[in-house]
């Protein structure tokens, strides 16, 4: 059995089952903190990296680690993100792990897999396949008050965004921008960006990673 199959295996005892319902409302079928936390170990320890060694490639404390991967901790979305770095993979990947088989093309909205981010008052959703593509797909939710993370932080990849609902504030390099439904920008690979929701009810929006 390979690395990933053994993967999906382990997400597919701690999932929460997809919820069938039709129409806008849809609910997605959550991937819960402690199946997130077993795939990290198990992608850590398949390479042979010690908690130790994760913690530094990441800059985050090894008790922080430790935690993460014993599902006491539901990290911010970008601390997530430099998880999946370390590991060699992208964040989407968290997704595929928890697929039984390969993704379709087609994604309906009570099939797609959600993973939530008390820290970061959101959550992140799958919006296509995450292998095998050259564009990764995601729809991150910020509730009020809710960031994608402490501090504005870099991906390795350029990445497209576009505000779906609310008016987010985009921390870009050293500027603050206030965006609003139907703006769009383009992020340089390496460059600085932090998504916040100070006063929408609401915050989607759409991001797409060049692979």
């Amino acid at each position: 059995m390979g690395i990933l199959n053994r993967q999906r295996h382990i997400f597919a005892q701690t999932t929460s089952p997809p919820v069938r319902q039709s129409g806008p409302h849809a609910v997605s079928p959550l991937l819960k903190q402690h199946a997130v936390g077993a795939w990290v170990r198990r992608l850590r320890t398949e390479q042979r990296m010690s908690l130790r060694t994760l913690a530094t490639r990441t800059h985050f404390s090894p008790s922080f680690i430790s935690q993460v991967e014993n599902g006491v901790v539901s990290p911010s979305i970008a601390s997530m993100e430099k998880i999946a770095n370390a590991l060699g993979v992208t964040l989407g990947e968290f997704f595929v792990a928890a697929r039984e088989g390969e993704a379709g093309l087609i994604v309906r909205a009570a099939d797609r897999l959600q993973m939530s981010s008390l820290w970061s008052q959101g959550r992140i959703e799958a919006l296509g396949p995450m292998t095998g593509r050259r564009l990764e797909p995601v729809l991150i939710t910020l509730d009020p008050g809710g960031r994608s993370g402490k501090h504005p932080y870099a991906h390795t990849s350029e990445e497209f965004a576009f505000v779906l609902e609310g008016e987010p504030t985009l921390t870009l390099g050293p500027e603050e921008h206030q965006l609003a439904p139907g703006d769009a920008v383009t992020i340089r690979a390496q460059e600085l960006r932090r998504w916040e929701n100070k006063s929408s009810p609401v915050v989607r929006i759409l991001i797409v990673s060049f692979r």
